[in-house]
């Protein structure tokens, strides 16, 4: 009876390990995507640590749509360009 109980928990902490791997590595990986875009999009900015800062959050909360280029192409990616700072300004470079 020892040996079932044993076992059992052994395969059941496995498949949640398991699981736990699954789940969280989404998010590295769309941060890492995230990061990859938002360097090209930035390459040209003046103050490229910030347009990095902004442009990663707005890539993350848009599941990874970062527009093409360097500035411009907003229409690309709508959720990307209808982002507001708090002045109302866009929040997205």
């Amino acid at each position: 009876m020892k040996v079932v109980f044993a076992t059992l928990l052994l395969i059941s902490l496995l498949s949640n390990s398991s699981f736990l791997e699954i789940t969280t590595a989404y998010p590295d990986s769309l941060e890492f995507v995230c990061v990859i875009k938002c360097n090209e999009r930035c390459s040209k900015a003046g103050e490229h640590k910030r347009c990095m800062e902004y442009c990663k959050i707005c890539c993350v909360d848009c599941d990874a749509c970062v527009p093409s280029g360097t500035s411009g192409n907003k229409l690309e990616c709508p959720c990307y360009a209808n982002k507001l700072n708090s002045k109302g300004g866009p929040k997205c470079p």
